[in-house]
């Protein structure tokens, strides 16, 4: 068992709808619940999104940023070196 508490002017409006569509205000909770739950299921998060995209700009490469400060530090040494 759940018990929701409404504002009154959702829970004034909620009233409207079931006496003009003829339900139980249970019947549209649940039928909206589960709507909304189906549609969290369907829905991506940014992440899930762009997952293939993410670390691969330009190089291609999935390990640019965890390896950005070691090819940084070859670089320096390699033009730096005497």
């Amino acid at each position: 068992m759940l018990n929701v508490r409404l504002s009154d002017d959702t829970e004034k409006e909620l009233l409207r709808y079931c006496l003009d569509e003829g339900v139980s205000k249970s019947t549209v909770v649940k039928e909206a619940l589960e709507a909304y739950l189906v549609q969290r299921r369907k829905t991506k998060s940014a992440f899930e999104a762009g997952a293939d995209l993410f670390g691969q700009e330009g190089s291609g490469s999935k390990n640019s940023s965890t390896s950005y400060k070691r090819k940084l530090k070859q670089k320096l040494h390699a033009k730096y070196a005497h």
